[in-house]
């Protein structure tokens, strides 16, 4: 996967190397040198440009981009004319980093509808999101256990709990499951709201588009999600 990430600050920096470490080819971008220079041998690419500049942004390879993470931080402007920039330019995926609520409010006028609040998650969680493709969000409880939102593999729809046996066969346990039902506003405007389910029985059938909360250690849950293809 290749992804592009626009600033290079705290967050940002952590995010790249971490994603680096994945095997993702990650182009690190931010307008002041010393970062750039410094993390040049972690990222697989580091340019030092502005971001708010159309034309300096053009000399990047959005095409054959996967993701765009708008990640700065110090300077709220320069994060919502950076992510303006890109918007425009239709990337196949854009995200970008809030200040304040404000700041969300902006980014989601603009059209953004994936945005990270670095005071409330961490780089590690949005590495997993953004590596494993089925995984909906995650909450790291430390370094060898995991809570995390995922997706049901077709291969499990209709069946029951008692079929699957995650705890004997898998070695996770399945904490709820959450379905998303669609809920109209009093302004007849319709949003999509995710019901939690209560802890699953022996005969709960297994619906599609269900979203299964696992808890298990990481290297269960891992093994879990390459064996449906999840990852």
């Amino acid at each position: 996967m290749k992804v592009i990430i626009i600033g290079l600050g705290n967050f940002g920096a952590a995010l790249g190397k971490k994603m680096s470490k994945l095997g993702h080819e990650i182009i690190g971008v931010d307008n002041n040198i010393q970062r750039v220079e410094g993390l040049k041998d972690k990222l697989s690419y580091t340019i030092c440009l502005d971001a708010t500049d159309e034309i300096a942004i053009n000399k990047l390879p959005l095409n054959n981009t996967d993701i765009v993470i708008i990640s700065i931080g110090e300077n709220e402007g320069a994060n919502i004319m950076a992510t303006a920039i890109f918007k425009n330019k239709n990337v196949k995926r854009l995200i970008s980093r809030s200040i304040n609520s404000l700041h969300e409010n902006v980014l989601q006028a603009i059209g953004v509808s994936e945005i990270i609040r670095p005071e409330a998650e961490s780089a590690e969680r949005w590495t997993k999101k953004l590596n494993v493709k089925g995984v909906v969000d995650s909450f790291e409880l430390n370094k060898e256990f995991s809570i995390i939102e995922v997706v049901t593999p077709d291969e499990l729809v209709g069946k029951t709990f008692d079929e699957i046996q995650f705890k004997k066969q898998h070695n996770i346990l399945v904490m709820t499951i959450i379905q998303n039902k669609e809920e109209a506003s009093f302004l007849g405007q319709y949003k999509i709201v995710p019901e939690v389910q209560g802890f699953p029985s022996s005969n709960t059938v297994i619906k599609k588009n269900d979203v299964l909360v696992i808890y298990g250690a990481n290297e269960d849950i891992y093994r879990f999600l390459k064996k449906y293809n999840i990852q």
